[in-house]
């Protein structure tokens, strides 16, 4: 058990949808959460994170900085998804060891996982094929992480340990139609339709593929289970175990918004792999459930969109 009554915990990327709602759960902890906005740390420059690592001088470190985005942005900037990424992760890696900061909690992604792996997907998965082509540059960084995390924990005994979520959502999401997942996409898409008083609005692809969804408060809580009480070799799927076809997303959330027209379907845009479902045994073996359901959560998720959609952000 990694005890948090007393400890300082370092939350990198804290104004980022995880980050937030971690620092919401940290709250509810006797530790001190610590924070630097990206203004004052830029976490691709090694030598400034190692410089504030030495200042600050915190327990724990939970790696939720990152970039990310949708099928569109990866496709687009391969670079940013790649190198970006590579840094954060190789910095703070590298620093924390530096500094004698013996707890990293990094968050990888369920992408990590090969295209077509067999569903659900169990954490033994990982490499063992071809990894789903337009995310492939985010996976790459994140697979580098997770070994990261299982290196130093080989070569110098250091506590670190890894997670991936499935395709989270919630507050302080990213809605830009243009670098979006799939989930905020459709919020903004369904809601600005109904705006218009648009007879349709359309998907990207077919609408077939599956996947799973987790509010990103679930996921803050499953991350500091883990920081408490897990200590090992190996990655930890954090997901629901329940998946939906992104058509039946779609209506989910038309519904929800109050858009009544009809979807199309972009064939000229990509599907994506065609399923990704986690197998979650091994989270569930220490007694964590999600407790957030799909349609509640997007509905909450909506509320947020239009109390914010000007693009002011509640802190």
């Amino acid at each position: 058990m990694f005890e948090l009554a007393g400890k300082r915990v370092w939350i990198a990327g804290h104004r980022g949808m995880v980050g937030s709602a971690l620092m919401r759960r940290l709250a509810r902890e006797a530790c001190e959460i610590v924070t630097v906005d990206r203004k004052t740390l830029d976490l691709r420059r090694q030598s400034d994170v190692e410089a504030w690592l030495v200042q600050s001088r915190p327990d724990a470190i939970i790696v939720a900085a990152a970039q990310v985005g949708g099928i569109w942005a990866n496709a687009t900037r391969p670079v940013d998804f790649l190198l970006d990424n590579l840094q954060i992760a190789t910095n703070i890696f590298a620093a924390a060891h530096a500094c004698d900061v013996d707890r990293l909690l990094f968050l990888g992604s369920s992408c990590i996982y090969p295209r077509d792996a067999s569903q659900p997907i169990a954490e033994e998965a990982l490499l063992t094929g071809p990894l789903e082509a337009t995310n492939q540059w985010y996976a790459i960084a994140k697979i580098a992480g997770i070994k990261l995390a299982q290196a130093y924990r080989r070569q110098y005994g250091r506590n670190y340990i890894s997670a991936q979520p499935t395709n989270l959502y919630g507050p302080d999401d990213n809605f830009d139609p243009a670098s979006s997942h799939v989930l905020p996409a459709l919020i903004r898409k369904a809601h600005e339709a109904k705006m218009r008083g648009d007879s349709a609005l359309t998907l990207w692809g077919t609408g077939t593929p599956r996947r799973e969804f987790l509010h990103c408060d679930d996921c803050a809580d499953a991350l500091v289970l883990l920081l408490q009480s897990w200590s090992d070799d190996t990655p930890v799927n954090i997901g629901t175990g329940e998946d939906i076809s992104i058509l039946e997303l779609a209506r989910l959330v038309c519904d929800i918004v109050g858009f009544a027209g009809d979807i199309l379907h972009d064939l000229d845009k990509p599907d994506g792999a065609p399923a990704k479902r986690l197998d979650i045994s091994r989270l569930q073996a220490l007694g964590w459930t999600p407790a957030v359901r799909l349609r509640d959560g997007i509905a909450r998720t909506y509320q947020w969109f239009i109390r914010y959609a000007s693009g002011e952000r509640p802190r």
